[in-house]
């Protein structure tokens, strides 16, 4: 009896110094999707929302014609969709102004959210563009 007392006391101390011996961390795997296209932050979509955020901007053709004519802004972005008349007329009276436009690549729903509103955005007149770059980024195209 003493010997089996024995072996169980042997294989508890062999079982004691496999538990506490040193484990080897088994590294995991980082799979990283890849982002697909709109998923990537486009340069122009970050400048307008800061522009949005920090400076003084209106929404809207009538009002982006009349600061055209006016010549009282300093950039506008025209979304993709916007009518042909109304982009024609714009790209017309900015020139006559001499005032930049950059055409956002994404429809009129897509510039309304990346300006945070719950609307349409066809046209954004910039009058100050606060703490972006959005004049730079003008200046490329």
């Amino acid at each position: 009896m003493t010997d089996d007392i024995e072996n169980v006391e042997e294989s508890v101390t062999d079982v004691e110094e496999k538990t506490t011996a040193p484990k080897e961390k088994k590294q995991k795997k980082v799979v990283r999707r890849r982002k697909t296209k709109k998923e990537r932050e486009n340069p122009l979509t970050v400048a307008v929302r800061l522009a949005v955020e920090s400076g003084t901007v209106e929404f809207g053709a009538r009002t982006g014609l009349m600061a055209s004519l006016l010549g009282k802004a300093k950039l506008f972005v025209v979304a993709e969709n916007t009518p042909p008349e109304s982009k024609n007329k714009m790209t017309k009276y900015a020139k006559n102004s001499k005032i930049p436009i950059i055409e956002f690549e994404g429809t009129s729903m897509e510039l309304g959210s990346v300006c945070g509103r719950p609307f349409p955005v066809s046209v954004l007149s910039i009058y100050d563009e606060g703490s972006s770059n959005i004049m730079d980024l003008s200046k490329k195209k």
